[in-house]
Formats: structure tokens, sequence, C-alpha cells
């Protein structure tokens, strides 16, 4: 994949503020590229939760509004997944629209798009408003990781901002990337989840230890079942044919 390159013209940003958006701001209604967009969120959100590693105070959404304001222009991106270590606290029974960083919490740690392998958007280093995706995560978000994925050909891009540029980073022995910001390592599994066989995200600790869904924890547990009854049968034989030949020696146990 080839890598934007910058823009020849002056970028030089107008001032950026940090505006929560009023209740009545109506945000951008972008419809999702496929149905697998939604189960791949779904699914890099499902194993964490599960390994309890989200934290109350993290915020983790699938194409959810992140907001800047430029100059007097509010820009309004929503990635396909997002990771924002800390936020500040909501009132109970309020409901989260959208986030701006700085005004209600750290700046998001990751952020992922999902694309296909003709769509470019995600790459657009467009530096005027409404600005490229790109653009926005680099250099008015400064987002320190930006996660590029193809579900068709299963091809994984990790940027890191590296003074205030984006590098492609080089993936690990086993073909996984460390994220230190989650604490993890990411990379590609294919198989099949939610009846649909595909090139899937996927997290495994430090130790090398694949994060389950739920339903492989389900499976996981089943096995382990069927792995017990089958030991307390072979334990149960074991005595049996004992006592067997204990009898056949003229020795009763349950006489005893």
């Amino acid at each position: 994949m080839t890598i934007p390159l910058a823009p020849r013209i002056s970028d030089t940003l107008p001032p950026i503020t940090w505006e929560k958006l009023p209740a009545d701001f109506v945000l951008p209604d972008e419809p999702v590229e496929s149905t697998l967009q939604p189960l791949l969120a779904a699914a890099s959100r499902e194993s964490l939760e599960l390994a309890s590693l989200i934290v109350e105070a993290s915020l983790i959404a699938a194409n959810f509004g992140i907001c800047a304001t430029v100059g007097d222009k509010t820009v309004v991106k929503a990635p396909d997944w997002v990771y924002v270590p800390a936020v500040a606290p909501i009132r109970e029974g309020e409901i989260r629209r959208s986030y701006t960083p700085h005004a209600e919490g750290e700046v998001p740690a990751i952020v992922m798009e999902f694309i296909s392998e003709t769509e470019g958007g995600e790459y657009s280093i467009n530096p005027h408003y409404p600005y490229g995706k790109w653009y926005f995560y680099e250099r008015i978000l400064q987002v320190p990781v930006y996660i590029i994925f193809q579900p068709q050909s299963g091809e994984l891009e990790v940027y890191r901002l590296v003074s205030g540029k984006y590098e492609l980073q080089k993936a690990d022995e086993n073909y996984r990337y460390w994220l230190a910001e989650i604490g993890l390592f990411l990379g590609v599994w294919q198989g099949k989840k939610a009846e649909m066989t595909a090139y899937w995200l996927r997290w495994w600790d430090q130790s090398g230890n694949l994060l389950l869904w739920g339903s492989e924890r389900i499976e996981q547990e089943r096995e382990r079942s069927e792995q017990a009854e089958l030991r307390a049968e072979g334990e149960k034989a074991r005595a049996d044919r004992l006592a067997a030949q204990l009898k056949a020696m003229g020795i009763d146990l349950e006489a005893e």
C-alpha cells in the first residue's frame, strides 16, 4: 500500500480548539461499507471485555464521532474503531453521542479503519476543511497509533506517530504488532465467526496467549468438561479392573 505523500501546498492549520458539541448538533450519518465492518468492530471489543481489560474510565467505540474545532469549523470524523484510555465520566443516564479530546478526556490512543481494496478515503491527506482522515488523525488529533485493515485481503498496516508524522511499523516474527497503549499484540486471524469466514483482527497478551471470543470460551469449557468426564471414566475403569483382580486373588475389598 502506498503511503500518502505530504501535501506540496502550505498546510498550516488555523487555531485548533476543543469544544464539546452541543446536544442539538447534527452528526454526519455515513453508512458502513459492508455487514462485516460492524462485526469486526464488535469482535475487537468482545475479547477485551471478556478478558476484563476494559476499565470504566476508558472509551471503546465503533463508527463514533471524534470532534475538533479548526478555526471556525467543527470537524467530526468517525473511525471504525477507537480506543481512548481515559475519559471524563458522564452523568448517570446520559448517552455519549460524540467525543471531543481535551474537553472530555485524553486524545484517542488508537484508531482503526476497515476499508475495501478500492476505497482510499482513510488515506486522504486533504489539508483543507473538511480534512482527510489521515490528516485529521495525524495533524489535528495527533493519535499515537493509526491502524488500517483491509478485510478482503487480510492486509494490516500499523502506523505510529513519530515526530508528528505517521511511520509504518514492522510486524514481529509472529506477524503481530505490539501496542503498548493497550498492552497487547494485534494481528490477523483467518476463520469463522458470526457465521462468516473472513480475516479478523485479534488480540494476544504479552505471553502470546490469544484473547478468546465468547463462542471460543464456551467451546473451550465444553472440551474441558468432556476431558474431565473421560478422565473420571478412565479412573473408574481402572478401579473396577483392580477390584476384579483382587477378587480373583481372593481379596474382596467390599467384604472388609
